[in-house]
């Protein structure tokens, strides 16, 4: 005999109230979470939803008092029931508990006052009226994208098209044909920055028909939204990954912008892959999930390669007359022998100048992503790295013993196998005593700027300067607008944004991700680096890009400046290929934290000897365990620990086992 959980009451007040009900062999196959079923409740009989179904009852529940569910309405097909099994789908595939995936994927019915909601405006330029009319005429490979997935529809598709190559149009025109379908579609960004742009976009073309949700809205406005959409008042919805959970009844097309963004992880309970999510979200409501960037997630571009994605090309920019920039390398290294000790190269100064005087605008972009202490010579570039893992070995400070009892040593780590080696006085490469952690923040660029071009009116945009629901279009209008010559930010400020004006970008520090501690560390510069080029000569005058680095002969690096993403692609899937990481092979991490240093240390090994005993089949590969790259947060110390195998299935019982064990550390699982 088998059990259901059964909800009555489908809202978020009500998720913990769900009632057992036994469900009978004729009915076994048709039952599962989202299905609606007629129950008896009480004297009478209701219809509910089922939330999940297992072997046994509800602990604490008699099975001789457990009630059968009546019947299955199998015609009454929701959207409440298309999310619950949404939900199903999130809870087995993250591990998280179901009541977890139902609140993610279940609007909040907090409703807020009958007033009128304040929505900001913002300024249209010139530019976007002419660029986003209606009777824009797509180019023929925009057209070739359009008819190719419509006629394909609804297999998923790879929209791979270089920076303002006009992805947007192609978005539109496929947003056009569900409409005159009769279907709806949700528009996933990365970040709450892109809200500024697009919604101008999309508000010139659809007016009304078209909303907006990010977590700058109140759980009321959102739900005010939601119904909206549930309605038919909307055809569109633009948000980054909480849009994805709109309740449209009739959704035709999922569109995933810029799908490489790391915005797209979930960090918090369920730990969700979006476009993971968006594919299962798509085959329940037999909806089109499209993915665009300049730069796609390896894992998909391997699968539009093989076939399980239509892949679809965009070579050249939209605006006839405009070209990609060009891209110039500048050695920080030779900056340094050369006398030159500012954080602008000579080269990159030189066109600042320029710029500044023929009153166009410049965007500065810091490269603070992945960064985590990694040690460099400033003289030579040499990056000290794992001789077992070929990742960059992290700052540590560690504990050791001396004669005087306890001491504190700076050191170097490996984050991927437990690897240390004392903190060099001097490079091992070159011998120069020019050697130390990396790092450089958007206050001192500023100020930097501020010194060496007076006359500059500068914008800084990061969490500080972009607080509050306006934060981000305030900076993002201003600049629009001419109102700065340089905005400086770390990667939000290159996510998708268009503004023609802009003639020059500098990356400050392009090495800052290259060298993180993480397998995808060359995938991320290489999307950062291209993405922040892309920004620069969107209209018809030329763009230009400095590259400031202390590896100039790195090929991720001349890669980006190239805009070469096949040869960047080729590369690196045979890197991945030759040490098993995906999409070559499937990973899982277990992060484990507890008061006690020894503690956690010996759960993560009881831990992983339970695994190699159980699982070891000869091609399972467990790495550590070893210290967190943070080794400890919060009077909590930290140990880590991966889990390689060329099978998710067996990952997934892995994770499943594990969570099963009773260990007193906290315990944080995830598929990469």
């Amino acid at each position: 005999m088998r059990y259901a959980d059964v909800i009555v009451d489908i809202s978020l007040q009500k998720l913990d109230r769900t009632f057992s009900y036994a469900v009978p062999g004729e009915l076994e196959e048709s039952v599962r979470p989202g299905v609606k079923v007629l129950v008896s409740f009480g004297t009478r009989t209701l219809s509910g939803f089922v939330l999940d179904v297992a072997d046994h009852p509800a602990e604490g529940v008699s099975p001789e008092k457990i009630k059968p569910i009546i019947s299955v309405d199998e015609k009454a097909v929701s959207i409440e029931s298309e999310l619950i099994e949404l939900a199903a789908f999130m809870k087995k595939q993250y591990g998280c508990t179901m009541n977890q995936a139902l609140k993610t994927v279940l609007p909040s019915k907090k409703r807020i006052s009958t007033r009128k909601q304040k929505v900001e405006q913002t300024p249209i330029t010139e530019e976007d009226r002419e660029n986003d009319a209606v009777s824009v005429v797509l180019n023929p490979e925009q057209r070739a994208a359009v008819d190719g997935i419509l006629g394909n529809y609804p297999r998923p598709a790879l929209i791979y098209g270089i920076t303002g190559s006009g992805k947007t149009q192609v978005y539109m025109e496929l947003i056009d044909e569900m409409i005159r379908r009769g279907r709806q579609t949700i528009l996933l960004i990365p970040e709450i920055s892109l809200t500024f742009q697009n919604l101008r976009r999309f508000g010139l073309r659809y007016g009304e028909r078209v909303g907006v949700v990010n977590s700058r809205l109140s759980d009321g406005e959102k739900y005010q939204v939601f119904e909206k959409a549930k309605n038919g008042e909307i055809d569109v919805i633009i948000g980054p990954r909480s849009a994805l959970f709109t309740p449209f009844p009739a959704l035709g097309m999922i569109i995933a912008d810029e799908e490489h963004e790391t915005a797209y992880l979930s960090e918090t309970a369920p730990r969700y892959k979006t476009v993971e999510v968006a594919m299962e979200r798509g085959r329940i409501s037999g909806a089109c999930v499209v993915l665009g960037s300049a730069t796609p997630l390896v894992e998909d571009y391997k699968k539009a390669l093989s076939g399980e994605y239509g892949l679809y090309e965009l070579s050249y920019r939209a605006i006839p007359g405009s070209s990609l920039p060009r891209v110039s390398i500048v050695d920080m290294k030779e900056e340094l022998r050369s006398g030159n000790k500012t954080i602008f190269s000579r080269r990159l100064a030189e066109a600042m100048r320029e710029r500044l005087n023929k009153k166009e605008q410049i965007m500065l972009f810091i490269n603070r992503r992945g960064y985590a202490g990694f040690v460099s010579c400033r003289s030579c570039g040499y990056v000290l790295k794992c001789p077992h893992c070929d990742v960059s070995m992290t700052a540590h400070t560690f504990a050791g013993d001396s004669e005087g009892g306890r001491r504190r040593a700076r050191g170097l780590m490996c984050h991927y196998c437990g690897y240390e080696i004392p903190m060099p006085d001097a490079c091992p490469s070159c011998g120069s005593p020019y050697i130390a952690g990396f790092g450089l923040g958007t206050e001192k660029v500023e100020e930097m700027v501020h010194k060496y071009f007076p006359g500059a009116r500068t914008l800084r945009m990061d969490t500080d300067t972009t607080s509050g629901k306006a934060g981000h279009s305030r900076i993002l209008s201003r600049f629009a607008s001419g109102k700065a010559d340089v905005l400086i930010g770390t990667q939000m400020i290159v996510k998708g944004h268009d503004f023609p004006k802009v003639t020059l970008v500098g990356i400050m520090a392009a090495d800052l991700s290259l060298y993180s501690n993480d397998f995808r560390a060359g995938e991320r510069t290489f999307q950062l680096l291209t993405q922040a080029a892309g920004r620069a000569g969107r209209a018809q005058e030329m763009g230009a890009v400095v590259i400031q680095t202390y590896n100039p002969d790195n090929s991720t690096i001349i890669a980006a400046a190239h805009q070469d993403y096949r040869s960047f692609y080729e590369e690196e899937i045979a890197y991945r290929a030759l040490l098993g990481y995906p999409p070559e092979g499937e990973m899982l991490s277990v992060l484990m934290t507890h008061p006690s240093d020894e503690e956690v240390h010996r759960e993560a090994g009881m831990l992983t000897a339970l695994i190699s005993h159980e699982f070891g089949d000869g091609l399972l590969q467990i790495v550590g365990p070893s210290d967190a790259g943070v080794r400890k947060v919060q009077d909590k110390f930290r140990c880590i620990f991966y889990v390689k195998h060329p099978e998710r299935e067996l990952l997934l019982r892995v994770r499943d086992t594990i969570a099963l064990q009773s260990v007193g550390s906290s315990l944080q699982m995830d598929l990469l």
